[in-house]
């Protein structure tokens, strides 16, 4: 296993120098910022990589706008209460994409938004008071409490909000297995596996002073 030290030295020798590599790397919010974001954002936020999935993600975005409207900005309150009915209406509707499992998921996944405003005063706040040194077990409870955010969607979720979480690009799979940390070019999906990644972003995240998880997931995709 490399240190953080040859992950961000291999990076800038790559990308040319270290500002060009700096001028790379994700934005992450901060807890107080994570927290002022409104459920109904979140909401979209999930909708919107939900139906990314398996579909060209300029198409779905182009879309999105149509999406809000018809979703009433997708307040959670309103998106949770529509009927099987009301949302098949929705999508024969033109404008948007007619696929019955990914709309289900906007329903499902407002409820579960709604109950995380009573159990942790939202959405926001659940995941900002998340550890990042345990943040595999985020993407856990987030595929088993939502809709259709299983393999990378969790994660890629997280990283659109602002939160911060490593990433297990196609890239960053590589390296890792490199350095003997995975066994498989893609992505891990059993606890354990996933354990020992979160492991070796601890280390790093350590060695590197608390340089964020984000971070040296991009600088690890570089190399």
């Amino acid at each position: 296993m490399k240190d953080f030290a040859w992950i961000y030295d291999r990076a800038c020798e790559l990308k040319g120098s270290k500002r060009a590599v700096n001028a790379l790397l994700p934005p992450v919010r901060d807890r107080k910022a994570l927290m002022a974001v409104a459920s109904a954002e979140y909401l979209s936020l999930i909708g919107l990589r939900v139906f990314r999935a398996g579909l060209k993600h300029s198409v779905v975005d182009s879309k999105w706008p149509m999406f809000e409207t018809v979703f009433s900005g997708f307040n959670p309150a309103y998106v949770a209460q529509l009927s099987d009915e009301e949302l098949e209406e929705r999508m024969r509707q033109p404008g948007l994409i007619a696929h019955w499992g990914k709309m289900k998921s906007l329903r499902h996944n407002a409820a579960w938004l709604l109950e995380l405003e009573r159990s942790h005063g939202g959405f926001g706040q659940y995941i900002a008071e998340w550890p990042v040194t345990e943040v595999v077990g985020l993407w856990k409870e987030m595929k088993k409490s939502g809709a259709q955010l299983g393999g990378r969607s969790g994660s890629a979720i997280l990283r659109m909000a602002g939160k911060d979480t490593f990433m297990l690009s196609q890239d960053v799979m590589v390296q890792l297995r490199a350095m003997g940390i995975a066994d498989k070019p893609e992505a891990p999906t059993a606890q354990r596996d996933l354990l020992i990644i979160q492991d070796a972003f601890n280390a790093w995240h350590e060695q590197s002073k608390g340089q964020p998880m984000a971070h040296i997931s991009r600088m690890l995709s570089f190399t």
